[in-house]
């Protein structure tokens, strides 16, 4: 895909890296993600910003809103669709500030959320990706 260089990348070219790096996981892990919705916004909303108990909406990249796989049971009705959330504008401020690629940032940000749908906690997902290096 290519991002014009002129324009910063829309939420749809966000959306796109983020559909790529979701093509490109192991097929074991994309089936247990196959009912998770993936959706790019500007921001987050005041409302999801005061319940992480965030004030700056810089500061949160992507979010988990669903039950994580440990906590589901079969014949257990959920009445909410298991969504990824991916904010565009603290997106391009973190790749602006970090010079890390654009397509890796939102990898990595996926991947975190990914992660939470397995039912990691930021401090798992953080120890996961100092070992890994990231």
């Amino acid at each position: 895909m290519n991002i014009p260089s002129t324009h910063p990348p829309s939420l749809d070219d966000i959306a796109a890296i983020a559909e790529a790096a979701l093509a490109d996981m192991p097929g074991e892990l994309r089936a247990y993600v196959r009912g998770v919705a993936l959706r790019v916004d500007e921001f987050p909303d005041e409302e999801t910003l005061h319940a992480v108990g965030l004030s700056d909406p810089l500061d949160l990249l992507g979010l988990y809103r669903g039950v994580d796989l440990g906590h589901k049971t079969s014949g257990t009705v959920f009445h909410d669709v298991d969504m990824i959330f991916l904010y565009r504008r603290p997106i391009l401020d973190e790749w602006c500030a970090s010079g890390e690629s654009l397509r890796d940032l939102v990898r990595n940000v996926l991947i975190h959320e990914v992660g939470h749908h397995f039912g990691l906690s930021d401090d798992d997902m953080h120890r996961i990706e100092a070992a890994a290096g990231y």
